[in-house]
């Protein structure tokens, strides 16, 4: 059993083994699409409190109009 293992773990990976990789540019790259994804996440969160404060402004109204029909009906 011990000799199985030994046998397989010695034996190599039939898998290629690639050493071509630029990590340094791989680096950059990764880099590069997280700035890309923060300046993103800004955009979003801007367009959500612009959203969030139309959404309030235009409940305060629904709120005044109706105030406004109880208050001639009175």
């Amino acid at each position: 059993m011990i000799r199985k293992f030994i046998k397989w773990f010695i034996t190599p990976s039939p898998k290629p083994i690639i050493e071509d990789v630029d990590l340094y540019a791989k680096i950059v790259e990764l880099e590069n699409r997280i700035a890309n994804l923060e300046e993103e996440n800004i955009e979003t969160s801007n367009s959500l409190y612009e959203l969030g404060n139309s959404i309030d402004a235009v409940d305060t109204r629904i709120d005044i109009l109706s105030i406004e029909a109880f208050t001639k009906d009175v």
